[in-house]
C-alpha cells in the first residue's frame, strides 16, 4: 500500500454473493439482456429529521466508471462454483447502463429515487451493493454534520472523529461527508490531503503529561507552532491552572516574536460554564481575539443546550457522534426494480407488503423540487412519470399520496429537476463539484427550507407527492396484482 489507498479495497468481487447469485441466473435463464429499471431511495430520515443529505456520488461514479473483476477475483468464485459461461461474462465485463442521480448536497425525503439505474438486469442488479454502500454512509454523516452544523448557529465545526471511525476509508469518506454536511475542517491528514479541506491543529494530553509543569509544555508548544497555537486546557484545572498557564505562555512565548494565539481547548467539565468563565480571563489578559473550542462527545443536541446556557465557544470539534452517526447509525436505503422495458414499452412493477411502508412505487419516474417564485422556498417534491413534464405556466394541483382528499393548488411556482445523468451507456458523464462547491450548495438548498421543516424535534412533514398519472398506475397495479393473487 502506498500514500493514502484505501487498505484492500481490491480483495475481492465488489458486491455481495447474493448478487453475483441472482446475475449468473440470470444469465443461465436467457434473462440477461432484459431492460430493467432500479430505483435507490430511503424510507426513514435519520434521527427522525425533517431531511437527509445526499452525498457519496462521485464515489460511486469512480467505482463504476472502473467496474471490472480481476483473474484472481474469477477464479476465486470458479472455486466457488460458478460456471465457465458467467466467469467468461465477468472476464469481458463491460458496464453499459444509464445512471441518474439527484446531486450531492441536495436536501432529499424519503421515497425518493435518489438514484436511478436503466440497462441490462444482469448489470442493474450487480451494481445494487456498490450504489447503496457509497450513497447510505456518506448520505448518512452528511445529515448528521448538517444537524449539528445548524446547532452551532454558524459557529466553526470541526470533523475530529478519525480515532472513533469504522476503520480507515469510513473516516476518509467520513470526513468528506462531514464537510459537505457543513463542517469547516478535519482533523483527518487524508482527508484534508485528498479533498482539500482545512486541517484542525491541536495538542494532547499526553503533550502536557511529558513536562514537569503545564506551564513548560504550554510555552514549548508556543515556540514550536506560533503561528497556530491551539493549547489544551483541561489536563489538570481548567480555570486555576489551564487558563493561567495558557495566558502566561502567551505572553512570554507568542507576544515577544509578534504573534497572536490561535485558540484554547476544553474538553471536559461543564463546558458552558467553564467557556464563560475563560473568555472573561481570556478578555481581561488581552486575548479577546483567541478562540475557544469545545471537545468532549459532542452532538447537536449538545451544542445547542450549551449555546442556550450562554456558552462562549467558538469552534466545535466534534468526533465520535459525528463520525459514527452514533444516535442514528443507519441510512435507511434500499434498490428495488421499478419497472422493465420490453420492445421498448416500460411494464411497471411493484412490491406489495403487509407493511405499507415498503409498498414500492412502480414505473421510470422523475423528481421534481417545486420552489415559490417569490420567495425561493421549496413547496414540496414531486415524482411524476418520466415522461411528464410540469408546465410552470399553469396552476398545479398537490394532493398527498396516502389521504388523497388532501389537496392544494399552487401558483407562481418553479419546477426543477432534481436527477441528472452521470452515466450514459456506460459511459460516466459526470464531473463532480469540489467538496467546497458541493458544501456552499448545500447551505444554499437548505436555506430553501421553511424553518419548520429544519425543526430538530417534530420538524414539519415535508411533501413528496405524486402526480396524478403515477398515483394512478401505481393504485391500478396494486388492485391488478390483488386480483391476480385472489384467483391463485
Amino acid at each position: 500500500m502506498s500514500g493514502f489507498e484505501i487498505p484492500g479495497r481490491c480483495d475481492g468481487p465488489p458486491t455481495e454473493f447474493f448478487e453475483l447469485n441472482l446475475a449468473n441466473a440470470y444469465l443461465q435463464n436467457k434473462m440477461a439482456g432484459t431492460v430493467a429499471y432500479f430505483d435507490m431511495f430511503f424510507r426513514q430520515t435519520p434521527d427522525a429529521g425533517g431531511f437527509a443529505v445526499m452525498a457519496g456520488v462521485e464515489q460511486l461514479a469512480e467505482c463504476l466508471s472502473g467496474l471490472s473483476f480481476s483473474p484472481e477475483q474469477l477464479e476465486f468464485l470458479r472455486m466457488k462454483g460458478f460456471g465457465s459461461e458467467f466467469i467468461d461474462y465477468l472476464k469481458n465485463f463491460r458496464f453499459a447502463c444509464d445512471v441518474w442521480a439527484v446531486p450531492e448536497g441536495t436536501p432529499v425525503f424519503p421515497g425518493e429515487p435518489l438514484v436511478t439505474v436503466h440497462g441490462p438486469v444482469i448489470q442493474a442488479q450487480l451494481i445494487e451493493t456498490l450504489v447503496l454502500m457509497h450513497i447510505n454512509h456518506q448520505s448518512l454523516i452528511a445529515t448528521k454534520a448538517n444537524r449539528i452544523a445548524r446547532a452551532a448557529q454558524g459557529r466553526a465545526v470541526v470533523e475530529f472523529g478519525s480515532r472513533r471511525a469504522h476503520g480507515y476509508s469510513a473516516s476518509l469518506l467520513g470526513a468528506r461527508a462531514a464537510y459537505i454536511g457543513g463542517c469547516s475542517a478535519s482533523s483527518s491528514t487524508a482527508a484534508c490531503m485528498k479533498y482539500g479541506m482545512e486541517p484542525d491543529l491541536t495538542m494532547t494530553h499526553s503533550w502536557v503529561q511529558m513536562f514537569p509543569g503545564e506551564l513548560e509544555a504550554f510555552c514549548a508548544y508556543a515556540r514550536t507552532c506560533p503561528e497556530q497555537c491551539t493549547l489544551l486546557v483541561d489536563t489538570f484545572n481548567t480555570l486555576s491552572s489551564g487558563i493561567p498557564n495558557a495566558i502566561e505562555a502567551f505572553h512570554r512565548e507568542l507576544l515577544p516574536r509578534g504573534f497572536r494565539p490561535k485558540a484554547v481547548r476544553i474538553d471536559s467539565g461543564d463546558i458552558a460554564y467553564l467557556s464563560r468563565k475563560a473568555r472573561k480571563m481570556l478578555d481581561d489578559a488581552g486575548f479577546p481575539d483567541c478562540a475557544i473550542v469545545a471537545s468532549n462527545a459532542l452532538d447537536e443536541y449538545l451544542i445547542r443546550d450549551m449555546l442556550n446556557q450562554g456558552a462562549r465557544v467558538d469552534v466545535f470539534a466534534v468526533g465520535e457522534r459525528l463520525i459514527t452517526s452514533a444516535s442514528s447509525p443507519i441510512f435507511t436505503g434500499v434498490y428495488k426494480l421499478g419497472a422493465l422495458e420490453r420492445d421498448g414499452a416500460i411494464e411497471p412493477k411493484i412490491k406489495l407488503s403487509e407493511n405499507v411502508t415498503k409498498i414500492t412505487t412502480p414505473c421510470f419516474k422523475k423528481l421534481w423540487r417545486l420552489f415559490d417564485r417569490e420567495t425561493g422556498k421549496a413547496i414540496a417534491d414531486l415524482i411524476t412519470l418520466a415522461g411528464e413534464e410540469v408546465d410552470e405556466s399553469k396552476p398545479y394541483e398537490l394532493f398527498d399520496p396516502d389521504f388523497t382528499w388532501k389537496r392544494k393548488t399552487i401558483e407562481n411556482y418553479v419546477a426543477r429537476p432534481l436527477q441528472e445523468k452521470i452515466f450514459e451507456n456506460g459511459e460516466c458523464v459526470y464531473r463532480s463539484p469540489s467538496p467546497a462547491q458541493i458544501r456552499d450548495y448545500c447551505n444554499q438548498q437548505v436555506d430553501t427550507l421553511w424553518e419548520e421543516v429544519l425543526r430538530f424535534e417534530n420538524p414539519h412533514h415535508y411533501y413528496v407527492d405524486l402526480s396524478q398519472a403515477l398515483w394512478d398506475e401505481k393504485h391500478k397495479l396494486i388492485e391488478s396484482v390483488k386480483a391476480a393473487g385472489a384467483h391463485q
